[in-house]
């Protein structure tokens, strides 16, 4: 898995990316964040009431890897969610899957020419979601990302050219 679009599932940084793509605009107060980390992500892995020096480490973090933007000024300053920060957010906890509970998920697409580029795109996240192609545009793996891959097709605009299945039957030949 690329490591750089990777977020620790639980974690503040998890957390503060959350709350950025649940806002309207894809923005959130600083100051909000800081005094209600409660309400954005109830039973995240850090100390609450939150410390300032705690978020503002994971505020620094994800800015370095360009997750979020900052506005405003010293009184008010505003967090912005990057397209890079939405890709980690799809991309979170998913390599933490732990044991296969026996369904197959298979991912067939025949995106147009002209969406050249997020096609491409998407097939790499495939391939970082540990899928295995079967032919050129089917896709299969053991991993539960189901709902997460429906949210990533929905995010990129692709769904009319995408089916996703989940299966517990595949056969007869061996696939993988």
């Amino acid at each position: 898995m690329d490591m750089g679009l990777y977020i620790k599932k639980g974690s503040l940084s998890q957390a503060l990316l959350t709350a950025l793509e649940k806002t309207v605009d894809g923005m959130v107060r600083l100051e909000d964040f800081a005094y209600h980390s409660g309400f954005y992500a109830y039973g995240g892995g850090w100390q609450y009431p939150l410390k300032k020096s705690a978020l503002s480490k994971a505020i620094s973090r994800l800015k370095e890897k360009g997750f979020v933007e900052t506005e405003g000024n010293e009184i008010e300053l505003v967090l912005k969610l990057t397209d890079e920060g939405k890709q980690a957010l799809f991309l979170s906890g998913i390599s933490e899957e732990k044991k296969w509970d026996g369904k197959w998920r298979i991912v067939i697409f025949d995106i147009p020419e002209e969406k050249r580029l997020i096609r491409n795109m998407f097939r790499r996240n495939l391939k970082k979601w540990e899928f295995k192609p079967l032919q050129k545009s089917v896709w299969i793996s053991k991993k539960h990302v189901t709902e997460k891959l429906i949210d990533y097709i929905k995010y990129l605009k692709i769904e009319e050219w995408v089916l996703v299945i989940e299966s517990d039957k595949i056969g007869p030949k061996s696939i993988l």
